[in-house]
């Protein structure tokens, strides 16, 4: 096991020439990241997990209800063992050869069955009352670890000059307010990479798994590595358009239409500025060029910026998606129908969703989720977020 670490925590791998983790050990006079304070990180997790659930239940769903956000969910199937044993066991999307199989069993006609399993997949969906306090949560702990990054960066030099962020590195000392800043995004993180299990289920599920895995290897690796200059500019510039996201998405639960359409439109302006704009300009020039015009070539410094372009990557993707939802819906400024692969009415035919000129409707036809990207989930727009 010794050989084994000694091995991963090879200093020529992990650090540049001439530097030792000797020399980034922390002193009385100067306090440097340390491995070990990424442990702090699991129990910070659970706690901020049991803050959500008190938030949610205590905060978040009052205001729901005062906002007369819609408590109930879809309309439950009747009770049938028959069907019920073919739903959990064999299928939910029956083909047309087990619906005649099931009618001549049950006499039924075919039609009731199709109904019966719209209703029972239906009913697996979340209410929209608890979509809202999801992302009421969200919108919170971003709003308020968004405006402390913001607070805590307007002080430092390399908001200002990013040559900053390697000005006598790797021998930068720890702040305070950098450490917690970074535990606390880590241990968020680290809450989602597990609640995602029991979230509100989206298309983009192992878009989003692969983003928390990207974002959780890239703080853990920038903090070993003393890279947290750069890492805290990443973190406050990826929290900025999940905000007025996750903002969308209330004010579209609470029908407040013209509202929603504004946000999901700031929203989509935000997020291309932000990740197609700012994070390759500012973020990208200075990891690819001006840290190795300053430190030299090592092993870590190329690990650190594949990792980043996998992150870019994911923006284009997310990116791509909005701009042809905003195409859509400015070419044709109405949805007839929506067209969802999965998501269905529990009446006879059909339904059809409002005629709307919102951006975030024809996103929700497009069947994208997530542009978090981020952190956050694109299709939180209209009646989307079935999954």
């Amino acid at each position: 096991m010794a050989g084994i670490l000694a091995w991963f925590w090879n200093e020529r791998f992990w650090l540049p020439h001439n530097v030792t983790w000797a020399d980034l050990q922390s002193t009385e006079e100067a306090a440097f990241p340390q491995a070990e304070d990424l442990y702090l990180a699991f129990p910070l997790a659970f706690c901020i997990f049991m803050i959500r659930l008190l938030f949610e239940r205590f905060i978040a769903k009052p205001c729901a209800l005062g906002l007369k956000v819609q408590a109930n969910g879809p309309q439950k199937a009747q009770p049938n063992a028959i069907l019920e044993k073919v739903f959990t066991a064999i299928t939910k999307h029956p083909d047309e050869k087990r619906l005649e199989g099931l009618s001549k069993q049950l006499d039924w006609d075919v039609r009731s069955i199709q109904r019966w399993f719209r209703q029972r997949r239906n009913q697996e969906k979340p209410s929209t009352l608890r979509k809202f306090c999801e992302s009421m949560w969200r919108f919170t702990f971003y709003l308020y670890i968004f405006t402390y990054g913001v607070r805590f960066l307007k002080k430092t030099p390399w908001l200002w000059n990013t040559r900053q962020c390697w000005s006598g590195y790797p021998y930068q000392p720890l702040m305070p307010d950098l450490h917690y800043y970074y535990i606390v995004e880590l241990s968020f993180y680290w809450s989602l990479m597990f609640s995602q299990f029991i979230d509100v289920k989206r298309k983009d599920f192992g878009i989003m798994f692969t983003h928390h895995i990207v974002t959780v290897t890239l703080i853990t690796f920038s903090y070993v590595t003393n890279l947290t200059r750069v890492g805290t500019l990443i973190l406050c510039l990826h929290d900025a358009a999940d905000i007025v996201l996750e903002a969308a998405k209330m004010a579209n639960y609470c029908k407040c239409q013209k509202l929603s359409d504004l946000l999901f439109l700031t929203f989509a302006v935000v997020f291309i500025v932000s990740r197609l704009g700012v994070y390759p300009l500012w973020i990208l020039n200075t990891t690819l060029f001006e840290l190795y015009d300053a430190l030299g070539n090592f092993p870590a410094l190329w690990v650190f910026n594949v990792l980043l372009m996998v992150l870019q990557i994911l923006h284009c993707f997310w990116s791509y998606l909005i701009i042809k939802a905003a195409y859509k819906a400015i070419s044709k400024g109405k949805v007839a129908k929506d067209a969802r692969s999965d998501v269905e009415s529990s009446s006879d035919e059909e339904e059809t969703v409002p005629r709307s000129k919102a951006l975030h409707s024809t996103i929700a036809t497009n069947g994208t989720s997530g542009a978090n990207g981020t952190n956050g989930y694109l299709t939180g727009g209209t009646c989307s977020e079935e999954h």
